[in-house]
């Protein structure tokens, strides 16, 4: 396949598209689908009721997402740079305003999962707006652009818990599914209005052989870690589905390594700047899960356990604010820091920050204060990190590349939140106390989480420290500038 980009010929001639307007048109639609992750979780318990179902039926409407989601990712950053980044932005946010409206019409279960698994299915619209952004801004706009809207993912999900429960607590759950369909329906108008299509196309034929590889070893592998616990860790379904993902992927990789046109050019993937910067990526999300289990635990656990505080679920969403703000703010931050020592710096100052945050969350847990100072410092390293991770793997990959690039990376992500999800699980259902017959979390579980989170924020930094040291620098409208030399090495 050839690095050089083909120009399309069917755009307007028209006057050049404000930055000032693509980016907050993106950075919104990005704030919008980063809110599904935590707009279901102040009903969750109680769906059982609403949908007249199982709670391990209704626990789907959490998974059919997480499932959707690590499949459209890859193949929608993929289709973008074979067809259009904007084109696959605007069905991204069409299944996510459909989904929302197919929950918001349902009071049964199989219509909600039909609407949530939709709703996964727009995930790709971060890192497809990211190459957005990488074909269509100046180079002056660039490093602060990419870095506020890669911290959209933890902006819309810090700031989603608030406004969830306020209308869980309020409202017809229902409320919740119109609100994300008036607010999918508003991010589509704008891409539509206001953002241009980029000129950019690989075009190609798409490796359906490829996608469906990929999505059957991902259902495979994210099925067993996100119902393992229920199912049982050693149960022959669990162990069967983690045998059928390695013998999946491993069917994949040597099928990609041969074809023409993967989905994954896994040889770029082993670029050690690519290579290092996913592994990274992979660690931070790991680590970055571990605050969104322990605070809500932490606060809604009753205050005879001796370190719960007994409060609302509204009262966490307002405690999980700050942090989104904190992200929103630590975005030009990082892009300043980026722009004068370079991504890697920055993505290591990040990585020193989240462990400091879990270090320090040792210590201090017993007040609201507490909480909401330590998610805030972790809030602070999670935008340095989000803002430089797509940097490192713009400047690295060719300009042909960069949405399925930048999607692989936010799936990579996504995984060691999976992964932690469950470890989290595990720990949570294994050190517990007894109050009134009950079973509950015990304040060392919450410690031992804090912990492996602090440690995988620092195999974090040590993997970035085997990032090549030299400045990474992006060139709009181009091939990057490190990777411009290199760009058919990985290529037949």
């Amino acid at each position: 396949m050839s690095d050089t980009p083909t120009q399309s010929t069917d755009t307007k001639a028209s006057a050049p598209p404000n930055p000032n307007v693509i980016v907050t048109v993106l950075a919104f639609a990005g704030i919008v689908v980063s809110l599904m992750q935590t707009l279901v979780i102040p009903i969750v318990p109680e769906l059982p009721k609403l949908l007249n179902a199982q709670a391990s039926d209704t626990a789907w409407a959490v998974t059919a997402t997480l499932l959707a989601a690590a499949v459209a990712t890859p193949i929608a950053g993929r289709l973008g740079d074979m067809y259009g980044k904007r084109r696959m932005l605007l069905t991204s946010l069409a299944m996510l305003t459909a989904g929302s409206l197919v929950v918001a019409l349902s009071d049964s279960l199989t219509p909600m999962i039909i609407g949530r698994l939709l709703q996964g299915l727009s995930a790709g619209v971060i890192p497809l707006g990211l190459s957005i952004m990488r074909d269509e801004l100046p180079a002056d706009k660039l490093t602060s652009s990419i870095a506020l809207m890669s911290a959209s993912l933890g902006i819309g999900a810090a700031l989603g818990m608030p406004l969830a429960a306020f209308i869980a607590d309020n409202f017809n759950w229902h409320v919740l599914f119109w609100a994300s369909t008036a607010l999918g329906a508003v991010a589509l108008v704008a891409v539509l209005t206001l953002v241009p299509e980029s000129k950019v196309r690989t075009g190609g034929r798409f490796d359906l052989i490829g996608g469906l590889g990929l999505a059957g070893g991902l259902v495979c592998m994210l099925l067993a870690i996100s119902k393992g616990g229920d199912w049982g860790w050693g149960s022959g379904t669990t162990l069967g589905l983690f045998a059928g993902a390695l013998a999946i992927f491993l069917l994949w990789g040597f099928f990609e390594l041969r074809t023409d046109e993967p989905l994954v050019d896994l040889r770029t993937t082993a670029r050690p700047q690519v290579l290092f910067t996913n592994l990274t990526a992979l660690a931070f999300g790991f680590s970055l899960f571990a605050i969104q289990l322990i605070v809500p635990q932490i606060l809604q656990l009753p205050e005879q356990t001796g370190y719960g505080l007994g409060k609302s679920l509204l009262t966490v969403g307002l405690v999980l604010a700050p942090q989104g703000l904190i992200v929103m703010l630590a975005a030009p931050m990082s892009s300043k820091i980026s722009e004068a020592k370079g991504p890697k710096v920055t993505l290591m100052l990040g990585a020193v920050i989240v462990a400091g945050g879990y270090a320090l969350n040792l210590v201090l847990m017993s007040e609201i204060w507490h909480l909401i100072l330590v998610s805030c410092i972790i809030g602070a390293g999670i935008g340095f990190a989000y803002g430089a991770l797509p940097m490192l793997i713009m400047s690295a990959v060719p300009v042909s590349e960069t949405a399925a690039a930048n999607a692989f990376n936010t799936l990579v992500r996504s995984i060691g939140s999976s992964v932690a999800s469950a470890t989290c699980g595990v720990i949570v259902a294994q050190m517990t106390i007894n109050l009134g017959g009950h079973a509950l979390p015990s304040e060392n579980a919450f410690k031992v989480i804090m912990g492996i989170a602090c440690g995988a924020a620092l195999v974090a930094l040590l993997l970035a420290s085997f990032l090549p040291g030299r400045r990474a620098s992006v060139a709009a409208h181009g091939a990057p500038v490190e990777a411009a030399a290199t760009a058919d090495a990985g290529h037949k």
